[in-house]
């Protein structure tokens, strides 16, 4: 074994806000700390994140307090959720997001100099702190400035391919620099996974080339625990022309910022689908909705919110609706547009410059469409249509200090599985990574300070160079990496995709069965310099993981609940709203599927999501 060894008391992997948020807690605590990251620092998806932040802090409406968030996170989440996560999530979130101001974070400002705050969907009161709509790329940015005067030590462009174990405990982490294809082995006493999601197991997705489910299958594959894994979010406004935009996400803040949804028919279809459980929070006409925006009050009453800000999950299965029964638009997918309101809006605020006040609003939206896709958000309409965005399931962790049920391995963020439930409401992401980064990093550091560093598995580390080596030039393989690549995300899009059957997704396990079979044959030609079917080939294995996770965990959830839909089982039903879905590695190497009944909820939570109904 001739590889470099790094030692670390705390090893994070990935350095999005989650990882970078975990790396600064470990460190603020004396520890040692290694930061890995597949690609370049602040690159990470988290720029991506547009609309904002999700902290109850009081700002635009005072009504507003971690009592109403931890219920419409609860709501939103159809139940399921971990609720000790969402208690904390509430409660902590304002003060991640004064700690991300001092900081130097430059938000969006009331009249009065107070972070501004905006209306998403899902939220009872306008609840996102946000940066116009670049919000990700500035908490990228503050963490990262902030993180390395911290003496952490940054891996870029490096990809871990296994945690490695001494006994039932993590003891470090097994990868290789991407350029050269130079193995690496990292040496720690706790290791926080902190690696994002799984959009590239599907074919339409608004997640960038690195979320191939690394975490996921890494901590599957070292014993972890997963849970939720049926719940993939699909956004409901990803773009779906012209194609060079394709897939690219048109943040919930447009319609948070007066954006309306037409069909080809030009009628505002929203309207005609209310659920119960929201019909008294939401808009009956347009004249209410637009004022809810504006954060007015109508005829001495709360402005209600437009249907245009319900759920993710259901926004965006009313939009499949309409374009299955003819009426979308030209490419597939429906019409988004701001016109409406800025017409509405300047009949009210005469001199009012339109398309001055979209590009004041959304400014991002603006260029990224007007220079990549020949688009004038001020002028014209945007085609837009569901696109996988975010996965609810992930490593299944204690709420209070995010360590998996193997010991030493921790998790935060989209990796880590709980908070959400069965849906994710807008802006929860962001909140999510500042408040359970800061915890796994700081309990990683306290478990790294109460136990030795144990024995690096030289076994381990050789099996897995072996494995990594054995795709390049493999003499009996007659597969491409790319190929089986596509094959699987054609699979998972028409298969497991927005609207789910039993008889579609045990087509998918098949399918995927196959899949492993031609994967055992992938061949990559050349060598580990620059090679991207290398990385393809192993990221791979972790797709079929996580696939695999969530077409049987879908099957197992006979019902319709959050974002998963079964057009066999197109209800909720009670049953299933008492236990979540946990998957774990068999003895026997094959993917087990058990049912986990949810703890009873305490007392004065039960009161607080009655009291906010």
């Amino acid at each position: 074994m001739d590889y470099p060894i790094y030692e670390h008391d705390v090893l994070v992997i990935g350095a999005g806000g989650a990882g970078l948020r975990a790396a600064i807690a470990a460190s603020a605590m004396g520890c040692r700390v290694g930061l890995v990251c597949k690609s370049l620092l602040g690159k990470a998806h988290t720029v991506m994140a547009e609309g904002g932040i999700a902290a109850a802090l009081g700002n635009v409406d005072a009504r507003d307090n971690w009592e109403v968030h931890f219920a419409d996170t609860m709501r939103g989440g159809q139940y399921l959720n971990n609720w000790r996560m969402a208690e904390i999530h509430a409660k902590e979130a304002p003060e991640r997001v004064r700690e991300l101001e001092a900081w130097g974070a430059v938000f969006d400002r009331t009249k009065d100099g107070r972070i501004l705050q905006r209306h998403f969907g899902g939220h009872k009161y306008p609840r996102l702190a946000h940066v116009g709509d670049r919000t990700g790329l500035e908490m990228i940015r503050t963490l990262q400035d902030h993180g390395i005067h911290q003496g952490i030590d940054v891996h870029m462009e490096c990809t871990i391919i296994r945690l490695l174990k001494d006994g039932d405990r993590v003891v470090g982490a097994f990868g290789y620099y991407r350029e050269r294809g130079q193995f690496v082995v990292f040496h720690a006493k706790a290791v926080v996974l902190a690696t994002g999601g799984v959009g590239k197991a599907y074919k339409i997705t608004s997640n960038s080339w690195e979320y191939t489910g690394d975490g996921h299958a890494l901590a599957y594959e070292a014993g972890a625990e997963l849970v939720d894994m049926e719940f993939v979010q699909f956004h409901p406004t990803g773009m779906v022309w012209p194609p060079s935009v394709r897939g690219i996400l048109v943040t919930e803040g447009v319609r948070g910022e007066g954006g309306v949804l037409r069909n080809a028919l030009g009628k505002r279809f929203m309207f005609d689908d209310i659920p119960e459980a929201y019909r008294n929070s939401t808009a009956d006409n347009e004249e209410e909705g637009f004022l809810y925006v504006l954060g007015e009050k109508y005829q001495g009453r709360d402005a209600r919110r437009p249907p245009e800000l319900l759920t993710r999950d259901h926004v965006a299965r009313c939009i499949v609706r309409e374009i299955r029964e003819g009426r979308g638009s030209p490419h597939g997918g429906v019409f988004l547009e701001l016109q409406t309101f800025c017409d509405w809006l300047a009949r009210r605020r005469p001199g009012l410059n339109k398309a001055d006040y979209i590009r004041k609003k959304l400014p991002s939206m603006y260029h990224q469409f007007k220079q990549l896709g020949g688009i004038d958000i001020t002028t014209e309409a945007m085609e837009v249509g569901p696109t996988v965005h975010y996965i609810m399931g992930g490593v299944r962790v204690d709420g209070d200090t995010q360590m998996s049920t193997v010991p030493g391995l921790f998790a935060a963020g989209e990796v880590a599985g709980g908070m959400h439930g069965a849906n994710r409401l807008g802006g929860n992401s962001l909140s999510d990574l500042l408040v359970f980064g800061k915890r796994a990093g700081e309990y990683a550091a306290r478990f790294a300070k109460e136990h030795a560093a144990g024995q690096l598995p030289r076994d381990q580390i050789e099996e897995t160079a072996r494995w990594a080596l054995s795709f390049i030039d493999h003499p009996q393989g007659d597969e491409n990496p790319f190929q089986v690549q596509y094959d699987l995300q054609e699979t998972m899009q028409n298969l497991v995709g927005i609207v789910r059957r039993e008889e579609e997704m045990l087509r998918a396990l098949e399918e995927l069965e196959r899949l492993r079979e031609r994967y055992r044959r992938v061949r990559v030609v050349g060598n580990r310099e620059y090679n991207p079917g290398w990385h393809t080939a192993m990221d791979l294995r972790n797709l079929l993981i996580v696939a695999e996770a969530i077409t049987r965990s879908a099957l197992e959830r006979k019902e319709s609940r959050g974002a998963q839909f079964r057009e066999d089982f197109p209800t909720k039903r009670e049953e299933f709203g008492k236990f979540n879905m946990v998957v774990r590695k068999g003895p026997d190497g094959s993917m087990q599927v058990r049912r986990e009944p949810i703890p009873e909820m305490p007392d004065y939570l039960k009161r607080i999501i009655e009291q906010n109904k």
